[in-house]
């Protein structure tokens, strides 16, 4: 009797510890998720069930709420469910059921008296599998082409920022996969890998030929501007203005060339004809000054025309030291885009 309860007790001990480490390890991976929804996994076919674990903080009373939203904010449906392990297209049938597919927010709600609570952790991105069109481009633009779209799954992860850290400061950077999902889904899987680590902006563009701030450009490891990934993404529609903070895909002549290389947008004014023509897929919600220190980068020949090879070539140029992802606040909640300061002495 002696030696079992002694053995119950080491094993009990080992539990805790196994416990505290797993926790410890937990806190110590960079970007790891204390989501209160998390997915089973990240797909699911049409038609299936979609599990997902609810948790609440410890004192919560009362059944939490999830909320589905429209990226604009308009709610779609509302269920109270329980603690634990739930079929998310059991609550919200809608799921399967779109007309016109399209990326929706689910987020957790604490309950509340008499109404909704707070809401609790990162929502999760809810993004359709639909077959794209496909982007050819031509003197006029781009042309885009495909027949009747297929719904084939769903695609679900907690939202999460991107935070990238300079050697001018850190910026950060709101993700849009309500205008361009896959191109989300692409970077967020380089920066989680450290695609972006230590990584010179080769090309600085402080003045377009309007006279006005036109773009910073980095995310080739090389430096030269024609390196990347070892693979191209198509182009992919997005609605999303360029204008000062946005994040957008570079890519040669040939449409479907996007790979690691993007652009943050210096001015609307400069900008405004690149859209639709390349895919924004998010923007700066902080790191102004940092994104004008890097504007401001000298150039080795700023005489250098637009065709040249090294045009916008800083002479020391700044870089990012290391991206990584980390949760993003809940729906509704985060800070809005950036603005570029006006001109000292402007209103």
């Amino acid at each position: 009797m002696f030696l079992s309860d002694a053995r119950g007790r080491l094993l009990s001990a080992r539990a805790a510890w196994a416990m505290v480490l797993a926790f410890a390890m937990l806190w110590a991976i960079p970007g790891a998720s204390l989501a209160q929804l998390t997915p089973d996994r990240t797909y699911y076919g049409f038609g299936r069930e979609i599990p997902v674990s609810v948790s609440v903080p410890d004192g919560q009373s009362g059944d939490p709420a999830i909320v589905l939203f429209e990226p604009s904010g308009a709610r779609v449906a509302r269920a109270e469910v329980l603690a634990g392990r739930v079929d998310l297209a059991t609550f919200f049938p809608i799921l399967w059921g779109q007309n016109e597919p399209r990326v929706l927010y689910a987020q957790l709600f604490a309950a509340g008296d008499g109404g909704e609570g707070a809401p609790i952790g990162p929502p999760l991105v809810i993004q359709p599998l639909v077959s794209p069109r496909m982007a050819t481009a031509t003197r006029n633009g781009i042309d885009w082409q495909g027949g009747q779209p297929i719904f084939s799954g769903l695609r679900l992860y907690v939202d999460k920022l991107v935070k990238m850290t300079t050697t001018e400061g850190e910026i950060l950077f709101r993700l849009r996969p309500d205008e361009a999902p896959n191109t989300v889904w692409h970077i967020r899987q380089l920066v989680e890998g450290g695609f972006y680590t230590d990584i010179m902006f080769h090309r600085v563009v402080p003045i377009h030929h309007s006279g006005k701030p036109f773009v910073i450009q980095v995310g080739d490891p090389t430096g030269t501007g024609q390196g990347g990934p070892g693979f191209f993404i198509d182009l992919e529609p997005s609605s999303l203005e360029h204008r000062f903070g946005v994040l957008s895909m570079a890519r040669t002549r040939d449409a479907n060339t996007n790979g690691s290389q993007f652009f943050v947008a210096l001015s609307r004014e400069a900008t405004a004809d690149l859209d639709a023509q390349y895919t924004a897929f998010g923007e700066a919600v902080s790191g102004t000054d940092v994104i004008l220190a890097i504007e401001q980068t000298p150039l080795e020949d700023p005489t250098r025309p637009p065709t040249h090879p090294r045009a916008g070539r800083p002479a020391n140029p700044p870089r990012i030291v290391s991206a990584e992802l980390v949760d993003a606040p809940a729906f509704g909640t985060g800070p809005e885009p950036i603005t570029r300061p006006a001109p000292t002495g402007e209103r």
